[in-house]
């Protein structure tokens, strides 16, 4: 940054014009040599002799200048923020059971909420996230932490299968109920994504949920999928899989249940569009303002410009007393 702290002493910059011209005006009154014809001067020629008498007015004019914006003050600065805010805590957890490869959602479930999922963590800013994923049981696929390339990495690598198959809900909330149990954040939050309704697990999701509530964690429930009927692929006998229609089964009064317990919300995704209007809601619910200072440290620059301008003026006063100096 650049500034000067006497601004209003530049407006003196508008004399220095004015001084020389008058002292020229004066100059061609102090006398004059006569030719006899002009000849004699085109001889001559215009070389460095014609030049170099106007020296040191050119550095006597420099110079002023120099010291005029040196009593300025001329100041270059450097501006440091701090900011004041903690941010959140959030661990995102995933259901990759074989119902979320149901293709009531473009190309299918689980393809869809990674791909939201993917843009909401490309949002965030000083957030600390963490990625779960469940089916019959349920482990954690990244711990908390501010490198979201890494979060969104792992994201595109969760598939159907990697865990024996079945629905945990509890299992999957109770893990990341404890990857924030150390967590020394204010807010805390679970964005929890199934399609179904939990069948397996030691831990129940309201049992989960209490922990939740415990430790302060706000929990947003996510039911993805069609009402009614979805196209699931199966094993055909034959080979390959096959699309067989199923009844989308979301058990949405427990996730209610753990939304509303924990401080959260509940959210029924049927569609991409929906799902993506729902994570752009936790994404502004889930916002905290960040506080910045700013603090800016200024240093003075006018010694070397004034140290300049001295020397130039003292310039033009030797050279117009010695070797070029003007006679009447």
């Amino acid at each position: 940054m650049f500034r000067f702290e006497d601004p209003w002493v530049l407006a003196l910059l508008a004399i220095v014009p004015l001084t020389y011209w008058l002292r020229g005006r004066g100059a061609h009154r102090t006398g004059a040599l006569r030719f006899s014809a002009l000849d004699t001067i085109r001889e001559t020629g215009v070389g460095i002799s014609s030049w170099l008498p106007r020296v040191p007015s050119v550095l006597g004019a420099v110079g002023i200048v120099a010291v005029i914006v040196a009593l300025a003050r001329p100041q270059t600065g450097v501006t440091s923020e701090t900011l004041l805010t903690q941010g959140i805590d959030i661990v995102m957890v995933m259901d990759v059971s074989s119902s979320m490869l149901a293709e009531d959602l473009e190309p299918n479930r689980l393809e869809a909420a990674k791909a939201v999922a993917a843009d909401f963590v490309g949002g965030r800013r000083n957030d600390r996230i963490a990625l779960v994923a469940f089916a019959g049981q349920a482990f954690t696929q990244a711990p908390l932490t501010l490198d979201y390339s890494v979060v969104q990495n792992l994201l595109g690598e969760l598939q159907v299968g990697i865990i024996e198959d079945g629905t945990a809900v509890g299992m999957g909330l109770g893990t990341a109920v404890k990857r924030l149990q150390a967590s020394d954040v204010e807010s805390k939050v679970v964005i929890l994504l199934t399609d179904g309704r939990s069948n397996r697990g030691e831990i129940g999701p309201v049992t989960a949920a209490q922990m939740a509530q415990a430790l302060g964690v706000r929990v947003y429930a996510i039911g993805v999928g069609t009402r009614g009927e979805a196209r699931v692929p199966v094993p055909d006998p034959l080979g390959g899989t096959r699309l067989m229609p199923m009844r989308v089964d979301i058990d949405e009064p427990t996730l209610r249940e753990i939304a509303e317990l924990t401080g959260g919300q509940y959210f029924r995704a049927t569609d991409n569009e929906s799902l993506s209007s729902i994570y752009e809601e936790i994404d502004q619910l889930e916002r905290t303002e960040i506080e910045v200072q700013n603090f800016t440290q200024y240093a003075e620059r006018f010694p070397a410009i004034l140290a300049l301008g001295l020397i130039l003026l003292l310039l033009e006063i030797g050279l117009s007393q010695t070797v070029l100096r003007r006679l009447p």
